[in-house]
C-alpha cells in the first residue's frame, strides 16, 4: 500500500498534495505503467483521510492523462512516454540579435534606427501632459477604423504644405507601420490581383505579400525606374515603387516615367500603383521630388508614409492615401477593423505636427543628417579609401552608394567587414538575379551610425579590400 505524509503540506490542500506525490512517483518511475493503484475507500483508510480527497487526486491525475480507470476494476498508472517533456528548441545567437533589438558593431550601416539624444523627448512629453490634463474623454474614446479626424487632418494639411497633394482626411487611413497597411490593402484591392516589386527592391515588401498567399512578381528596372514594357509582358495588376528615392539604388524616376507609370495604370480598371514615399522629407539637395500621386488625375496611386524615418524607427506610426472612389469601398469592407494606433499617440502627434513642432524637428535633423553625410564624404575623400571608392546617388535620403575596388566577392567582403565590427549590405543582395555590373556596390546607410566612429570605420572598410 502506498504512504505519504502529510505533516508539512504548504499552503497546498490535501488532495493537491496527494495528487502531485502520486503524480511525482509516477514521473520517477515508482509507479509503473499499468501499476493498479488502491482502491479509494482502501487508500483513504491507509492515509486517514476522507474517500472524497482520494477521489478528487484521482480525478486531477485522470484528467492530466497519468492514470485511467477501468470501469470495476479500478484505477490504473497510465504509460506516460508520450507525456515526457518535449527538447527546446535552443535560440541561435542570430535570433537572440533580432529579439534584443541591440547592435554589437562599431558600425551599422543597415540599420535605420534613430539617436535618442534627437527625438524631441522634452516636446512629446510637453504634449503628453497636456492631453492627459485637457483630454481625456477623448483619449478613452475608440477611435475610428481610419484614425482619429485631427491626425488625419494634420496629415493633410502637411502633404499640402510639404508635398503640394491635395487630399481630404477622409483618404488617409492611419495604421501601425506599413507592413499592417499593405495587409489592408491586399484585402481592399483584392488576393486574386497579380502584385510585383521592383528588383532590385527592399525586400521586406515581397515577403509581406507572400505571407499573405497571392501572386507576387519582381519587375525589373532601368535608369529611370520600373520597366513598363516588363509591367506590360507579366500583365501585372498593381506595382509597388518608391520613385522619390528608390531603395537600394537611390534612382529617381523622371517626370517622362511617371506619365507612362499613370498611362499604364489608366489602361485597366484593375491596375493601381502604390507609392512609397518612405524618406522624401531628406532630400539633402535641391527641392523635393513631387510624388506620383500629385499628378495622378486617374485616381490610380494610393500613397504611403511614415513617421519611422522622420520620429524614429519604434514610433510605429504609418498612413496611406486612397483614391477618393476606393474611400467607401474600404470602409463598407474593412469597416470593422479597428485602428492599431492608440489614441495617445494619435493626439500627440497630431498636435506635434499641427503646433509646428514637426515641421521643426524635419528641419533640424535635415541639418544634422546633411552635416553628418557631408562628414563622411569628407572622411572618405581625405583617406587611403578614395583612390578605390566611387560614390554616387548622395543626394537624397539617408543612404547613398560606395563602390569599391576589390578582388573579393560581395560575400567574401562582407564577412570581412562583419569580423571587423562593421555591418554592411550589398547592391547585389537586393536583386533576384544580380548582374555583374552591381559586383562590389555597397550601400551606406548613415542614420544610426556614431560620428566618433566614422573615421575609423573608413579605416577598416579600406583595410579589407585586400
Amino acid at each position: 500500500m502506498i504512504t505519504y505524509s502529510f505533516a508539512d503540506i504548504g499552503s497546498d490542500s490535501l488532495y493537491i498534495h496527494l495528487y502531485k506525490c502520486i503524480k511525482n512517483d509516477i514521473l520517477q518511475g515508482i509507479l509503473q505503467a499499468g501499476e493498479k493503484l488502491p482502491s479509494k475507500r482502501s487508500l483513504a483508510k491507509n492515509l486517514n483521510i476522507s474517500v472524497i480527497t482520494i477521489e478528487n487526486a484521482y480525478a486531477q491525475l485522470i484528467a492530466e492523462g497519468y492514470v485511467y480507470s477501468i470501469p470495476k476494476k479500478g484505477f490504473f498508472v497510465a504509460d506516460i512516454k508520450s507525456l515526457h517533456k518535449k527538447e527546446e528548441p535552443i535560440l541561435s545567437t542570430e535570433n537572440v540579435q533580432l529579439s534584443s533589438g541591440k547592435s554589437n558593431y562599431l558600425a551599422d550601416f543597415t540599420s535605420n534606427q534613430t539617436s535618442s539624444e534627437h527625438f524631441p523627448f522634452s516636446i512629446w512629453a510637453k504634449l503628453t501632459r497636456e492631453l492627459l490634463t485637457h483630454n481625456q474623454s477623448e483619449l478613452l474614446t475608440n477611435p475610428p477604423c481610419g484614425g482619429i479626424l485631427p491626425l488625419r487632418e494634420a496629415i493633410a494639411k502637411h502633404l499640402k504644405d510639404f508635398r503640394n497633394m491635395t487630399v481630404s482626411p477622409e483618404q488617409i487611413i492611419i495604421g501601425a507601420g506599413t507592413e499592417y497597411l499593405y495587409g489592408l490593402l491586399i484585402q481592399l484591392l483584392g488576393f486574386d490581383k497579380h502584385y510585383a516589386v521592383e528588383d532590385p527592391g527592399y525586400n521586406k515588401i515581397s515577403q509581406i505579400y507572400e505571407s499573405h498567399c497571392i501572386l507576387c512578381d519582381f519587375v525589373s528596372m532601368d535608369s529611370s525606374g520600373v520597366n513598363i514594357s516588363d509591367l506590360e509582358k507579366q500583365n501585372i495588376d498593381i506595382i509597388h515603387i518608391s520613385p522619390s528615392h528608390h531603395f537600394p539604388t537611390g534612382t529617381v524616376m523622371p517626370i517622362s516615367r511617371r506619365y507612362e507609370l499613370l498611362g499604364w495604370a489608366a489602361k485597366s480598371d484593375m491596375r493601381y500603383i502604390i507609392e512609397d514615399d518612405y524618406d522624401s522629407e531628406y532630400r539633402l539637395s535641391g527641392q523635393p521630388i513631387p510624388t506620383l500621386q500629385s499628378i495622378d488625375i486617374q485616381e490610380k496611386v494610393i500613397y504611403m508614409n511614415t513617421f519611422t524615418k522622420t520620429l524614429a524607427s519604434t514610433v510605429r506610426i504609418s498612413y496611406m492615401v486612397l483614391p477618393k472612389h476606393l474611400v467607401n469601398t474600404f470602409y463598407s469592407k474593412l469597416y470593422f477593423y479597428s485602428c492599431t494606433v492608440s489614441n495617445f499617440e494619435q493626439y500627440i502627434l497630431a498636435r506635434f505636427i499641427s503646433e509646428g513642432y514637426f515641421e521643426k524637428h524635419i528641419n533640424r535633423m535635415r541639418n544634422y543628417y546633411h552635416s553628418k553625410r557631408d562628414l563622411i564624404l569628407h572622411t572618405i575623400e581625405n583617406s587611403p579609401l578614395a583612390a578605390y571608392a566611387t560614390i554616387s546617388e548622395e543626394n537624397a535620403g539617408l543612404h547613398f552608394l560606395l563602390k569599391l575596388k576589390t578582388n573579393l566577392s560581395d560575400k567574401e567582403f562582407l564577412q570581412r567587414m562583419e569580423h571587423s565590427g562593421i555591418k554592411l549590405s550589398s547592391l547585389s543582395q537586393y536583386y533576384q538575379v544580380p548582374p555583374a555590373a552591381v559586383e562590389h556596390i555597397f550601400i551606406i546607410n548613415y542614420s544610426f551610425v556614431a560620428e566618433e566612429n566614422i573615421e575609423k570605420a573608413i579605416q577598416m572598410i579600406y583595410r579589407a579590400l585586400f
